[in-house]
């Protein structure tokens, strides 16, 4: 997320032609502002990264003279959304252990939670797992029929060792069918999480 508005201005207008690569000025024009106000509402709740994930779900296999033979019927989309915030709380450098277990004993209290606790490269983690199931009216979806509506999220909570604050990183999908590749996803970015200055690495 930019510091400032124009800025944000600037990299929605960037965003959504990457998003609607093959649209227009028509298409472009009046999704801009809607994704720069969505990241204005989003920085004021704290969030300081956000990213729309689109991946094709297409099927590919190469063929006896190396080309890809793609199965058109498997074609498709999946998508998640991911965001970063750091949460202020109340804590004392260091004390990432006592943090943690607060934050699995809060969380716990809620049986439709699946929370783990994680051993991180930079410390201690808790990772909180939540599927949800909404009913869609008829009005709404391409049958004409009520229909369920599943998405499945986790939101891993990782103390600063460093003060006051824990970074919330949180993965929503729709596309349960590919749940485990957005799970392994989201592994792959836990383990780059560190509080050391890149910096002050350098120099060391």
């Amino acid at each position: 997320m930019a510091d400032g508005p124009a800025e944000r201005v600037e990299r929605a207008e960037s965003f959504v032609r990457q998003l609607y690569s093959r649209g227009s000025e028509e298409i472009w024009a009046p999704a801009a502002p809607t994704y720069a106000t969505l990241a204005e509402r989003i920085g004021a709740t704290g969030v300081s990264y956000a990213a729309l994930g689109l991946f094709s779900t297409s099927e590919q296999e190469r063929t006896p003279t190396g080309d890809v033979a793609r199965h058109d019927l498997a074609e498709g989309a999946a998508q998640c959304a991911f965001t970063l915030a750091a949460v202020p709380t109340e804590q004392e450098a260091g004390a990432v252990d006592v943090v943690a277990q607060g934050i699995v004993a809060a969380l716990s209290k809620d049986t439709l939670n699946d929370v783990q606790w994680l051993d991180l490269p930079c410390g201690p983690a808790v990772s909180c797992v939540t599927w949800r199931e909404y009913q869609l009216g008829p009005e709404v979806t391409a049958t004409a029929e009520p229909a369920a509506f599943v998405t499945a999220e986790m939101q891993v909570h990782v103390p600063f060792p460093t003060g006051p604050f824990t970074a919330v990183f949180t993965l929503v999908t729709a596309s349960i069918d590919h749940w485990s590749q957005f799970v392994d996803m989201m592994g792959g970015i836990l383990q780059t999480v560190s509080f050391t200055d890149p910096a002050e690495a350098l120099t060391e």
